[in-house]
């Protein structure tokens, strides 16, 4: 069983069905398939399959039970949503339970989704003895990518945080103060620590309601005795464009009408020397605007930097999609310790939240 995309009730543009000849072509035989998860037709099958045979279950979203979210109707009143979530926990438990009795054994493979409780991926779990659920190969790789990187790092051990906003990485950067050597920060964030700095950032992306947050990183860095890497030269555009006119100045020195869209030399220069003198090397975020080449440079000499820091021995691993395209983009995803496929899951596991997918089996 699997889920695809986000469907408001039964779309066909979501069924699971363009999924069955691969399926058959990667196990080397015929797949039957359940038009209708719930449905007679998926007990009935499943209670008629016979030693090797496989079926596979359409859609699991194509049920709000599954999600567990109820469809509210406009002005509801505070008490109508609370029995309706209530009422949805009851059938997300009933739908849960009926698909537990299509099988013996449990095996959750969906990392993906793990941070969130829904039927399939959490719930379920509840209705199989401890010794019939189990993860899959790829969640038992990812935990144990996190859960190394996490508890059992070699020093020196770096951060490296990228991407638009601080309030989107708040909680992994206050976890990894505890226990990182060095704190790389990149990205759209980097002005906002910089404007808190008093630095000067032209139009660059700020988040203003964050500034007191982003001097608290600063002093927590100090005080855990983290060494903070921040941008000191800024790549600049006079608008978002990947044909706009650039110019380089100190990161905290950005003039009035432009913005700030990657790292330039010096910076590259900087963050490359620390991160191949590490050994532990964790990314999550990218150093510009990636998508626009002019501005994808910053990303892609970290990314080179990772991977020969790799090369010497280094362990390194990557998450969140920027990152991830970084590594792909330039053929390096052979030459990092591990890509992880779950961006907001495995942030959350780094956060140090409980992910209701991995407890379900771990138990936690």
């Amino acid at each position: 069983m699997s889920h695809l995309g986000r469907p408001e009730g039964r779309m066909e543009k979501y069924s699971l069905k363009p999924v069955l000849p691969v399926l058959e072509k990667h196990l080397g035989k015929k797949v039957l398939f359940a038009d209708d998860c719930l449905g007679e037709t998926a007990v009935n099958m499943s209670a008629a399959l016979k030693p090797g045979e496989v079926l596979l279950l359409e859609n699991v979203r194509f049920y709000p039970e599954e999600e567990g979210k109820p469809v509210l109707p406009e002005n509801v009143t505070d008490e109508e949503k609370k029995a309706a979530k209530a009422a949805m926990k009851v059938k997300q438990k009933e739908m849960a339970k009926k698909l537990s009795g299509y099988a013996e054994v449990y095996v959750n493979d969906a990392f993906g989704t793990a941070h969130r409780a829904h039927a399939t991926t959490a719930v379920m779990a509840d209705y199989f003895p401890a010794e019939n659920k189990m993860f899959g190969f790829l969640i038992n790789s990812e935990l144990a990518a996190m859960d190394k990187v996490l508890n059992n790092s070699q020093r020196p051990f770096t951060a490296i945080m990228g991407g638009a906003k601080v309030s989107d990485k708040i909680m992994l950067i206050e976890n990894l103060l505890n226990r990182v050597d060095n704190l790389i920060i990149g990205g759209g964030m980097t002005y906002t620590f910089i404007k808190a700095m008093g630095g000067k950032i032209g139009k660059s992306l700020c988040e203003e309601d964050k500034l007191d947050l982003a001097l608290q990183l600063i002093e927590k860095a100090k005080e855990k005795k983290v060494n903070l890497y921040l941008p000191v030269d800024s790549l600049n555009a006079d608008k978002f464009d990947n044909e706009a006119n650039t110019s380089i100045t100190a990161a905290d020195a950005v003039e009035d009408g432009w913005l700030g869209l990657d790292i330039a030399e010096k910076t590259i220069e900087k963050f490359s020397s620390v991160i191949e003198s590490s050994k532990t090397i964790l990314w999550n975020g990218p150093m510009g605007v990636f998508e626009m080449e002019k501005f994808s440079k910053g990303t892609t000499a970290v990314a080179k930097a990772i991977a020969a820091a790799t090369a010497k021995g280094a362990y390194s691993l990557i998450g969140g999609g920027d990152s991830v395209a970084a590594i792909n983009k330039n053929g390096l995803a052979d030459k990092v310790s591990y890509v992880s496929t779950g961006g907001g899951a495995m942030l959350e596991y780094m956060e140090g939240k409980k992910l209701p997918g991995i407890t379900a089996i771990r138990g936690e």
